[in-house]
C-alpha cells in the first residue's frame, strides 16, 4: 500500500504543470488560436521564477515576475497571430526555440554553473504543507493514510491548480466570457456580427493562457524541483497539447489525460532495473520514453474522434 501511495502521490505532483499548461492552451485553442508554444512560455516562466528566487531569496517573487514573462509571450504570440495574421504555428514554434536559447544563455552568463540556476533554498522555493489534522489522522487505516499521503504534503500551487480547475470550468461552460469564447472559436464572424471584438477575445485566452503557463513554470523550478535546468521542461508543453486533443478541449477529460501520463512518468523511476524473463533488465532508455510512447498510442486512437474547434489556427479578416 506504501508503494501505491507514494506512486499517487508522484502523479499529483507530475500532473501539475501537465494540467497548467493544457488549461493555458484550452483558452486560447478554445478562441481559434493554436498554441504550440506552451513549451517556450513554461521553458522561459521556469528561468525567470528560478533567477529572481536565488537572486531575491522570495519564492512568491519569482512567481509573479513568471508570470509576468509568461503573459508578456502571450502577448507577443497574440501579436504575430492576431495582430497581423501571421502563422500561428510559425509563431509558437519561435517562441520555443528563443526561449530555449535565450534561457540557457542568461543562465550561463548570470549565475556560471552550466545553464542552471543556483539551489533554491528555505523562502526562495515552495515547500510542502501539511493540511490540518494530517499527523492526527495519518495512522488510520486507508482513509487516514489516504489524506497525510496523498491529500496533505503538497505545496501550494498544488492546490492553487486543485482550485482552478474548477473554475476554469465555470468560467468556460457558465459565463458570458466563457460563451463567447467557445463561440470565437467556432465562428468568428458571427461573434462579429453581434457586435463583438473577435481580436479582443482572442487577445483576453491568450493574457490567461499566458498567466497559466507563468505558473505552470513557476512550479517546475521553485516547486517540484529547486533550481532551473536547461531546456527542464522536457517536452511538458507538448504532452499538455496531446491530453488537452485527447480530452477534446474539455476541462475534465483533459485532467484525466494529464493524470495518465503524470502516472506513465512516475512509473518509469519505479521500473529502471526491473528484470523481464529471458531478455533482462528494461532500458533505461525505454522507460524515460513510455510517457510519450502512450501520447503516440493514445492519439493514435483517440485523436480521429476529437473534433477541434472550427475556427482554430485560421486567422480571422474582418469581413468589408
Amino acid at each position: 500500500m506504501d508503494v501505491v501511495f507514494s506512486l499517487l502521490d508522484s502523479t499529483i505532483r507530475v500532473a501539475t504543470p501537465l494540467l497548467l499548461a493544457a488549461l493555458a492552451g484550452l483558452f486560447s485553442e478554445r478562441s481559434g488560436v493554436i498554441d504550440i508554444g506552451l513549451e517556450g512560455k513554461m521553458l522561459a516562466a521556469a528561468f525567470a521564477a528560478a533567477a529572481v528566487a536565488a537572486i531575491t531569496g522570495s519564492a512568491p517573487l519569482g512567481l509573479l515576475v513568471a508570470l509576468g514573462v509568461g503573459f508578456l509571450l502571450s502577448m507577443m504570440h497574440g501579436v504575430a497571430s492576431v495582430t497581423y495574421n501571421g502563422n500561428q504555428t510559425v509563431s509558437g514554434m519561435a517562441i520555443n526555440i528563443a526561449a530555449s536559447g535565450l534561457t540557457a544563455i542568461l543562465a550561463n552568463a548570470w549565475f556560471q554553473q552550466g545553464g542552471r540556476t543556483p539551489f533554491l533554498e528555505g523562502d526562495a522555493r515552495f515547500t510542502p504543507i501539511t493540511l490540518p489534522l494530517a499527523e492526527t489522522v495519518k495512522d488510520v487505516p486507508l482513509i487516514g493514510e489516504f489524506y497525510y499521503e496523498i491529500v496533505s504534503g503538497h505545496n501550494v500551487l498544488v492546490y492553487v491548480t486543485a482550485i482552478l480547475l474548477p473554475v476554469v470550468v465555470w468560467v468556460v461552460y457558465r459565463t458570458r466570457f466563457g460563451l463567447r469564447l467557445r463561440a470565437v472559436g467556432e465562428n468568428p464572424h458571427a461573434v462579429d456580427t453581434a457586435g463583438i471584438s473577435v481580436a479582443k477575445l482572442r487577445y483576453q485566452a491568450l493574457a490567461i493562457n499566458g498567466l497559466l503557463c507563468g505558473l505552470a513554470g513557476s512550479y517546475l523550478s521553485t516547486a517540484q524541483n529547486n533550481s532551473f535546468l536547461q531546456d527542464m521542461t522536457a517536452g511538458k508543453g507538448f504532452l499538455a497539447l496531446a491530453a488537452l486533443v485527447f480530452g477534446k478541449w474539455r476541462p475534465y477529460p483533459t485532467l484525466v489525460a494529464c493524470l495518465l501520463f503524470a502516472f506513465t512518468d512516475a512509473a518509469q523511476v519505479r521500473l529502471q532495473g526491473v528484470n523481464i524473463f529471458g531478455i533482462g533488465p528494461i532500458p533505461v532508455q525505454f522507460i524515460q520514453a513510455l510517457p510519450y510512447i502512450l501520447t503516440v498510442l493514445l492519439l493514435a486512437g483517440f485523436v480521429g474522434r476529437a473534433v477541434a474547434p472550427k475556427a482554430i489556427g485560421i486567422p480571422y479578416v474582418k469581413s468589408r
